[in-house]
């Protein structure tokens, strides 16, 4: 059941080494990658790796709903739109810390960083919350 999750952490439960996206990639990438690999948001990294927003589905639909504002800037890129700073957490992160987190900060996903703070080594997103519901339901 539910209660005997208390004590997982997020490394439990995070899809580990997620995809990524550079800052500086064309916004048509991004969705690109979406759609692809059917997923809705994206860690961002910059030239070092280090993780440094999250684009979503939510951001690019702000593009289409805004194109007009954005048809005559040449070169839109994945950092103009995402979302920072990117919140954060460790594997080691009870569930319950991050449930609370994404709940507080009204957000999809987390990304977990590695021991450096920077580099992403997995994201925990809603999804894997639903997933773990069922699995707890015996569905």
């Amino acid at each position: 059941m539910i209660e005997q999750d208390t004590d997982r952490t997020v490394g439990s439960l995070m899809t580990r080494d997620p995809l990524v996206i550079w800052a500086d990639a064309p916004l048509r990438d991004a969705a690109e990658m979406m759609d692809t690999f059917d997923v809705t948001g994206l860690p961002v990294v910059d030239e070092s790796g280090g993780v440094v927003g999250v684009i979503s589905q939510t951001d690019l639909v702000r593009v289409v709903a805004t194109r007009h504002l954005w048809s005559g800037w040449p070169g839109l890129a994945v950092r103009h739109l995402m979302t920072m700073p990117a919140i954060t957490v460790t594997e080691d992160t009870q569930l319950e810390v991050a449930a609370r987190l994404m709940e507080r900060q009204q957000i999809h996903r987390l990304v977990v960083v590695g021991d450096d703070g920077r580099t992403p080594i997995g994201v925990l997103s809603l999804t894997d919350f639903v997933r773990m519901l069922t699995e707890a339901d015996g569905g």
